[in-house]
């Protein structure tokens, strides 16, 4: 009897530590179920499961060791060897570090190529780029901005950035990467250990399940053109501790890696092709990359506003505006939008000061099926 004990604890040790990780990692058939409570469950009590099983392997193993030493031996390490990988090698904190070297260069002193993608964000007069190179190894910078904490995050299995405020129940937090959810990165909050999912900032397991961070305006753009807006932008820069990491992601942002998770499916409405995806209100839209690029200008009305998607002529940098009414349509020169009646710099701010700046809307280029995941209701 104190053998099977032996050989159920190995037994449960093992599948344990399995589901464990595999609920939260992408591994085959995990991310298409809905598990995070499972998930959350046994993560949670991880270290009660731990000790019942390891107490049953004291229990039974003199009987099991008596009885056959090679086999009891080779289970116990194959136990430890399995606990230790999912713990310390496939935990995603584990796989993926945070920097402790945040450099912040003005373009005079920038070393970061400027037809590289950023992710950036202008607040009380302050500007910043995070290249989604280092963002995409990092998946979380935390930063502050004219004094003001900022959480901005990156998620390459789902081509999504996002800028939060890292507050919670009125105080700052710190967060880690914990895993990921429906292919999407997932954070866990330090003071209830909380999960928040990246793309929507909202707590989807645990004591703040429901609530939501504040999100700030953001815009993707290459860097070239986030500095001829935002001369004294800071630019983040390289931590020479991940330059193989960084290296890795090289041609990510131009659609070119080869592997399942982060390539792209250059066909439109694939499950890797490129969108862009809004949300006005209650209704959200998606717009195909592809015809992006060829329209370069968009127009439409989303929850009866009307709006404008333009991209400029590098063919990464864009914006989504509200127009001043439904006729209103523009050429792009350069970074001035012209209606023919008034001119805007590509962010929307006026040149007439008598007429109203256009304004902008929280617009995202993302892969399809991570948008229609989390937008279900989204148009195309």
């Amino acid at each position: 009897m104190a053998k099977k004990i032996y050989y159920f604890g190995i037994l449960g040790l093992l599948l344990f530590e399995i589901a464990n990780i595999y609920f939260i990692m992408p591994m085959p058939g995990s991310q298409e179920i809905n598990s995070i409570d499972l998930a959350y469950f046994l993560y949670s009590w991880r270290w009660i499961f731990r000790i019942v099983f390891i107490l049953m392997l004291l229990y039974g193993f003199k009987a099991a060791f008596q009885k056959s030493k090679i086999f009891s031996i080779i289970f116990l390490v194959i136990a430890i060897g399995i606990a230790y990988v999912t713990n310390y090698v496939m935990a995603a904190d584990s796989m993926f570090h945070q920097t402790n070297n945040l450099k912040m260069s003005d373009a005079s002193k920038n070393k970061v190529d400027t037809s590289r993608i950023i992710i950036g964000i202008s607040y009380k007069g302050e500007s910043r780029a995070y290249p989604i190179q280092f963002l995409g190894y990092h998946h979380q910078i935390s930063d502050t901005i004219a004094q003001h904490p900022i959480l901005v995050t990156y998620c390459t299995v789902c081509r999504s950035g996002r800028v939060f405020e890292p507050i919670v129940n009125g105080q700052k937090e710190t967060f880690r990467l914990v895993g990921m959810d429906h292919f999407n990165a997932m954070f866990e909050d330090k003071t209830t250990k909380s999960w928040w999912r990246q793309a929507t900032g909202e707590a989807i397991a645990g004591t703040l399940k429901g609530q939501s961070l504040p999100e700030l305006q953001s815009s993707q753009m290459s860097l070239k053109k986030w500095i001829a807006l935002n001369p004294k932008s800071l630019i983040l820069q390289a931590d020479k501790n991940f330059k193989t990491e960084y290296d890795s992601l090289s041609n990510y942002e131009s659609g070119r890696r080869k592997g399942n998770l982060t390539r792209r499916d250059t066909l439109s409405w694939k499950d890797k092709s490129w969108i862009v995806g809004i949300t006005v209100g209650n209704q959200s839209k998606a717009y195909d990359w592809n015809d992006f690029v060829k329209k370069r200008i968009i127009y439409d009305v989303i929850n009866n506003k009307p709006i404008v998607l333009v991209l400029a002529n590098e063919k990464k940098s864009f914006i989504a505006l509200e127009r001043n009414n439904k006729e209103q349509k523009f050429t792009l020169e350069g970074n001035q939008l012209n209606d023919g009646q008034n001119s805007y710099t590509f962010l929307g701010k006026s040149a007439n000061p008598l007429i109203n700046e256009l304004k902008s809307i929280k617009a995202y280029q993302e892969y399809w099926h991570s948008w229609r995941t989390f937008h279900p209701l989204t148009l195309k």
